[in-house]
């Protein structure tokens, strides 16, 4: 029978180098002979890159944060359909750019929406997908959304809520990661990119006990 495979996610506020690390991370457990699949969220999908360029572009006060939260479980129950499920099937590590806890973070203690509301939400839209390592990049969120404005993109919505709502992130991420020390591993992302590479494959192999695959 073949392994399940397991569902690492990165997290943290903006331009906290989440993409770059999933990359260098997929890169390492590929050359240990691992399959990785590396996704994003919102999107990874079709349907979901579709509902994407409506969560991010725009007007940060475009969006209810209910519609807001809503579009972002439909994107992500077609994301874990029609991506996340299958390569789990198939025994592949999949990183994930983001996953539900930035919905915690983002709608929940940044935007104001109750935690029971997304817990509901959560429970009936992906009720058996949940990430078996969360590596959460933490930045201080002025240093995050100056790297953020120095990369050329349309996707600023959420880069131009105020400074509060970002401070609300950070704190929201730190709080999960205390909340969950047994899935979550806090990464300084202020650190040079090497070495929180480096952080990231210490906490992955400690949890997997890593080697080459035979």
């Amino acid at each position: 029978m073949r392994r399940r495979g397991r569902l690492i996610t990165l997290e943290g506020g903006e331009g906290a180098g989440k993409s770059t690390q999933a990359r260098r991370l997929a890169n390492a457990l590929e050359a240990l002979g691992h399959n990785a699949v590396v996704t994003r969220e919102p999107g990874g999908s079709p349907g979901a890159e579709d509902i994407r360029r409506l969560l991010v572009e725009g007007e940060p006060g475009r969006w209810d944060v209910l519609v807001e939260t809503l579009m972002m479980f439909a994107a992500r129950a077609d994301h874990v359909a029609h991506t996340i499920a299958p390569a789990l099937r198939s025994g592949a590590f999949v990183i994930c750019d983001r996953f539900t806890d930035s919905t915690y973070a983002y709608q929940g203690a940044g935007r104001g929406l109750p935690r029971e509301t997304i817990r509901r939400i959560e429970a009936i839209a992906i009720p058996d997908t949940k990430p078996d390592v969360t590596l959460i990049l933490d930045l201080p969120p002025e240093a995050g959304l100056q790297r953020a404005s120095a990369r050329a993109h349309g996707e600023t919505r959420f880069e131009r809520f105020d400074l509060a709502f970002h401070a609300r992130l950070r704190e929201a991420f730190r709080d999960i990661a205390r909340a969950h020390p047994e899935r979550c591993a806090l990464i300084d992302a202020s650190q040079p990119v090497d070495d929180v590479a480096r952080a990231i494959w210490l906490a992955v192999e400690q949890r997997y006990g890593l080697a080459e695959k035979s």
